[in-house]
């Protein structure tokens, strides 16, 4: 498996680490304070945020047949070189599909070919991509239509060749059974540490869910779900490991801001453990508009919804790089979306580039 050039991290403290260097008496904040410390130090751990903005660089295809509205739920590897980018499609005749992207340069995403995949006739979107190992194949998280309990369901399709869009498998449900009297869930997302996978989702009702699997039943073998947040927040919550020693793991999930998406944070020391606020209101986003600038060209965006931050690698434990962070999201302008129902609305993707100095 290969990975972006991205830079080594030797460490990444707690979240409270630099207030702990500052409450200690002044001979130990000496003795503390080393260059190897300072070094340690993330912009992970220094809100409020700040993000460089992008122009927009992915957008509808063009298909007469089936015109395409939107481009959106973005997930993405690099593997072999090239970005590898999985999407949902909204269209005028299907609703729902997952798209394929291949491109080295960003710049040139939108040219690159898209292939619609044709593993389900029906409703398939909001993927996450992964590779794991201990199978050696490349997993698709997606939610289908449950016709028989009239829910959304998470199922997995695979493939042991990453370049064929057409290799990957039917889909299987994660669930043979969904649990009785189950929440309404959505945006399906995996992770895995030494011991489980754990599959978190929301459920549009400020609750986000988490059920666990032993890595050696994976795909199947989940347990009930179980709430681990709770609070002002909405959908599309993602999860990744921090890379350091010790690890720690960051979520961030969207928020409803009036009519605005915008993206909230925790973090946690463990994937089974609690979720502390490190960006989680209105006027202290992880990202929204009031945080991001433009670098290029004027605003296209007022909305960061449906995010991936890039990995430092592409297999299940979903790690990424603290001091180098780049949020791959859908945005749209409020004038684009003004009037339209959501599946009318245009999204493009972006990407958000982290502008916090090192603390």
């Amino acid at each position: 498996m290969s990975s972006p050039p991205l830079a080594k991290v030797q460490s990444v403290p707690r979240q409270i680490a630099w207030l702990v260097l500052l409450r200690l008496p002044l001979f130990g904040c000496v003795a503390l304070a080393t260059p190897e410390l300072f070094g340690q130090l993330s912009p992970l751990l220094s809100p409020p945020f700040r993000w460089k903005l992008s122009t927009p660089l992915v957008g509808p295809a063009d298909r007469p047949a089936d015109p395409c509205v939107s481009i959106k739920d973005p997930t993405v590897v690099f593997h072999d070189g090239r970005w590898r980018l999985f999407c949902t499609i909204r269209s005028q005749k299907r609703t729902h599909q997952i798209e394929y992207l291949s491109f080295t340069d960003w710049k040139q995403a939108d040219r690159a070919p898209r292939h619609v995949l044709t593993i389900n006739n029906g409703y398939f979107c909001a993927p996450q991509v992964f590779y794991f190992r201990p199978h050696r194949k490349w997993y698709l998280l997606h939610q289908i239509a449950d016709e028989k309990n009239k829910r959304l369901a998470p199922a997995v399709s695979t493939t042991t060749d990453l370049d064929d869009p057409k290799s990957w498998s039917t889909p299987v449900p994660l669930y043979q059974e969904l649990p009785a009297d189950g929440p309404g869930w959505i945006d399906f997302w995996i992770i895995c540490d030494n011991t489980h996978a754990r599959l978190f989702f929301t459920s549009l009702d400020g609750k986000m869910w988490r059920a666990d699997a032993k890595l050696a039943d994976f795909p199947h073998g989940w347990g009930l779900p179980q709430v681990v947040l709770q609070g002002d927040i909405f959908e599309a919550s993602h999860t990744y490991r921090v890379r350091g020693e010790p690890p720690w793991y960051l979520t961030i999930v969207e928020a409803q801001d009036q009519d605005r998406r915008y993206y909230k944070a925790y973090s946690a020391d463990r994937l089974d453990g609690d979720w502390r606020p490190l960006a989680d209101s209105r006027d202290r986003p992880f990202a929204s508009r009031d945080n991001i600038a433009p670098t290029d060209g004027p605003r296209w965006t007022d909305n960061v919804s449906h995010g991936e931050l890039l990995r430092a690698g592409n297999d299940e434990l979903l790690e990424i790089d603290p001091n180098r962070v780049t949020l791959l999201f859908q945005g749209v302008s409020d004038q684009d979306k003004q009037g339209k129902p959501y599946g009318q609305i245009p999204w493009r993707l972006g990407l958000l580039e982290l502008d916090n100095p090192r603390p």
